[in-house]
Parts: structure tokens; C-alpha cells; sequence
């Protein structure tokens, strides 16, 4: 589970997030900036393209290292632990396992080294989880496709170089009926509309994505006409496993500053510590995390071995975003009025844990996705 490399890489991100991240956490969260310069530095790093074999100009390392990654960034700040994640295992990783090879030796590199940004385009305003029945569609037109629709939630919507976009090709609710494309940003059929005011992940960009008369050659589709949803769904299982280490990212944030606040409080002539109401509280919150970790690195380590894990990895995205609200919360507690002020760091991952229960699936999807996957172990 843990080598040198792992932590060599850990040690990088952290020092990265410290040096770079950290004193520009509030100001990016004030004033909702995304920092496309950083996002260039992350590239630079090798944190852009970490799954991407090195031959794409990638890092060619593993989950367990990209669980880190994650996880030391979003203890700093999950806003940017948010963006790289979603770089790294839904765009640039749906061009890495689905694209041509054409496709991978055009995008990776770009996308790898940071000098371009990648956006995913599945969720629709009245297709969120319901996504057989998208309305964004694409219509063969000789050698071209034409795309039509828009999609909302978008990482990086308005910022994106590159959109992996999931349109539909078949008849609505129809089995198989989408495809994946690739459309680049400068595209006149590729629009942004709005940016959203969010409640946490602030300096995470997410905004709608229009697509309107968007013409695309054939060669831009990823694999088969009628694949897209399978794609996404194959997509979508690594993809819990990057939220679930933003989620445990969080949550070691909130617990690391919840444990010194604990610490050096004072009230009655000791520290708080010595109380049992919150000695208690912190060692509920310390559990959680460890088995939150347990659980991702578990995941991590079945994705790399090529297991199914798709159970595994609904429930470590489950678990992690639930407890990532539930300890962010009681480091709040822990902290009393000064936790509910912008001068600690504790409201920050309180408003940031939420998306981790939404984004990717939301708490109801991963119960749904468990249930099936573990009833298949007790057949009638």
C-alpha cells in the first residue's frame, strides 16, 4: 500500500501545497479566482498527468500515488484538489483508456504537462443522475458530427482547453444511445454560459457548457457510436476514487486543525483536550478518517491490479464524502464561535466537504451502485 515512491510523491505535493497553495487559500475563496497559473505549475509538476504513461508525457505513476496527490493538496485547500482531480480522472484518463492513438499522442501531452486544461461534460440540468435520458445531441453529418445541448456542473466549463462531451446518438432512453466527443475550446459551436456562485469549492471553476450547431469531424469521437455511456460509467468508477481522496483530504484537514485548536485552547485552566465531550469527539473523527483511508487505498489498490472494483469504490466515495461533512462539522464544534469565522481554516473544509457527497454521484447514487454490485455475492 505505502513504498518510497508513494511517499517521495506525497512529500512533493505537500511541500507544493504549502509553498504555493496555502497563502492564497481565502483570497481565491473570496473572490471565486480560478488559478490557471497554478493549474501550469501543477502541470509542471507532474501532478496534471499523473496516471498518463511516461511515453504521453505523463508521470506513469499509480492510484495509490494519485490518492496522495489528492489527499495533501485538499488538506490545504480542497477547492484545487477538486480541479486536479477532475483533470486527471475524467478527461485526460476518458482520452487515456478510450481515445485513439492518434487521440492520445494529440491530447495527452497537452493535457499532462498542464499547458492545456480538461473539462467533462456528462451532467445536464434535467439529467443529473438520470443520464440515459440527456438531451444534448449529436447528429451524424457526412464526416462530421453535429452536437446540440448544453451541460451544467462543468469543472473547468469556461476555462477548459479541451471537453470530453457525452451526447446523445440514439433514441432517448434508448439502451447504448451515446457517444463521447472531443471538442476543443475555439470550437464557434462551443459556448459558456454561466459560472456558478457556489457554496464551497470556490476556487474550483464550474460553469454551464453550450453547444449550439457544434461541428466536429468523426475522427473527434471516442471509440464506437453508442459507447459513451459505458465509457462514462467505467470513467466514473476511477473517478470515486479521486473524490474519495479529496474527501479524506478534507477530512485530515479538519481533524489536523481541530486537534491543535483542541490543543492549545484554554477554558477552566486546561485545554479543552482534557475535556471528555471533546476528547471523545476527536477520536470519533480520527476513526472515521482511518477508515476512510482504509477503505480508498483499498479501492486504489484493487483498480491497480485491474479487479473489478466498482463496489469498492462507491463505497470508499460514499463513506469518505459523509465523513468528510461529519468531521468538518464537529471541528467546527471544537472550535466554537471562531469556527464559524474566516480567520480558521475549519469553515473553509466545512463548506468544501458538501460537493463530495454530490459531485461524481451523489450519496444515493453509491447506495444504489453497492447494492446491486454486493447482491450479486447472495444470488436467489
Amino acid at each position: 500500500m505505502y513504498n518510497s515512491k508513494n511517499d517521495l510523491v506525497r512529500l512533493a505535493a505537500k511541500e507544493f501545497a504549502e509553498r504555493h497553495i496555502l497563502p492564497h487559500v481565502m483570497e481565491w475563496d473570496e473572490a471565486q479566482h480560478f488559478p490557471i497559473d497554478l493549474m501550469h505549475q501543477l502541470g509542471q509538476q507532474g501532478f496534471l498527468g499523473v496516471l498518463v504513461p511516461e511515453q504521453y508525457g505523463g508521470s506513469g505513476l499509480g492510484y495509490q500515488e494519485y490518492v496522495s496527490i489528492i489527499e495533501e493538496i485538499a488538506q490545504v485547500c480542497g477547492s484545487i484538489g477538486l480541479s486536479v482531480a477532475a483533470h486527471n480522472s475524467l478527461c485526460t484518463n476518458h482520452i487515456l483508456q478510450f481515445g485513439s492513438e492518434e487521440q492520445k499522442q494529440t491530447y495527452l501531452p497537452k493535457l499532462a504537462s498542464g499547458e492545456w486544461i480538461g473539462a467533462w461534460g456528462l451532467t445536464e440540468p434535467n439529467t443529473g443522475s438520470d443520464s440515459a435520458r440527456m438531451t444534448c445531441v449529436a447528429r451524424r453529418d457526412g464526416d462530421e458530427y453535429v452536437l446540440n445541448g448544453s451541460k451544467c456542473w462543468i469543472t473547468h466549463g469556461k476555462s477548459g482547453n479541451v471537453v470530453v462531451i457525452m451526447a446523445r446518438t440514439g433514441e432517448l432512453g434508448a439502451k447504448n444511445n451515446a457517444t463521447a466527443f472531443i471538442v476543443e475550446r475555439g470550437n464557434p459551436g462551443l459556448k459558456f454560459g454561466k459560472k456558478e456562485n457556489k457554496l464551497g469549492m470556490r476556487a474550483s471553476e464550474t460553469a454551464e457548457v453550450i453547444l449550439e450547431d457544434c461541428r466536429i469531424p468523426v475522427s473527434a469521437r471516442l471509440g464506437e457510436e453508442g459507447d459513451g455511456f459505458k465509457q462514462a460509467m467505467k470513467i466514473l468508477d476511477g473517478g470515486r476514487i479521486s473524490i474519495a481522496a479529496l474527501s479524506l483530504g478534507i477530512a485530515k484537514g479538519a481533524l489536523a486543525a481541530a486537534a491543535k485548536y483542541a490543543q492549545e485552547r484554554q477554558q477552566f485552566g486546561q485545554a479543552i483536550v482534557q475535556f471528555q465531550g471533546i476528547s471523545f469527539k476527536l477520536a470519533d473523527m480520527a476513526t472515521k478518517v482511518h477508515a476512510a483511508e482504509l477503505m480508498t487505498r483499498h479501492a486504489a489498490e484493487l483498480k491497480m491490479e485491474g479487479t473489478s472494483m466498482t463496489k469498492e469504490a462507491a463505497m470508499a466515495k460514499y463513506y469518505a464524502s459523509e465523513i468528510a461533512v461529519e468531521v468538518s462539522t464537529d471541528a467546527v464544534q471544537i472550535f466554537g464561535g471562531y469556527g464559524y469565522t474566516k480567520d480558521f481554516p475549519v469553515e473553509k473544509f466545512y463548506r468544501d466537504a458538501k460537493l463530495c457527497t454530490i459531485g461524481e454521484g451523489t450519496s444515493e447514487i453509491q447506495k444504489i451502485v453497492i447494492t446491486r454490485e454486493f447482491l450479486k455475492d447472495y444470488p436467489l
